[in-house]
């Protein structure tokens, strides 16, 4: 059985990719790094596994979409 995916913060993620904030927000904008998902009304964070994917190849990074897991 897979592991469930973890969510990490905004500090995780700074500390992993090397990003400053304003570049994260501004990757998110362009559709070039993962969208941070909703935990609670004030908080937010990111799919573990979409970051992995991000920092073992941040140029060819894509958002997932629906049918990638199908084929």
């Amino acid at each position: 059985m897979p592991e469930p995916d973890r969510i990490v913060r905004l500090k995780s993620v700074l500390a992993r990719t090397g990003l400053s904030r304003s570049t994260i927000y501004r990757k998110i904008a362009e559709g070039t790094f993962p969208a941070q998902i909703r935990i609670s009304v004030n908080g937010a964070g990111w799919h573990e596994s979409e970051i992995n994917r991000w920092i073992a190849d941040p140029g060819a990074w894509r958002p997932k979409n629906e049918f990638d897991e199908c084929y």
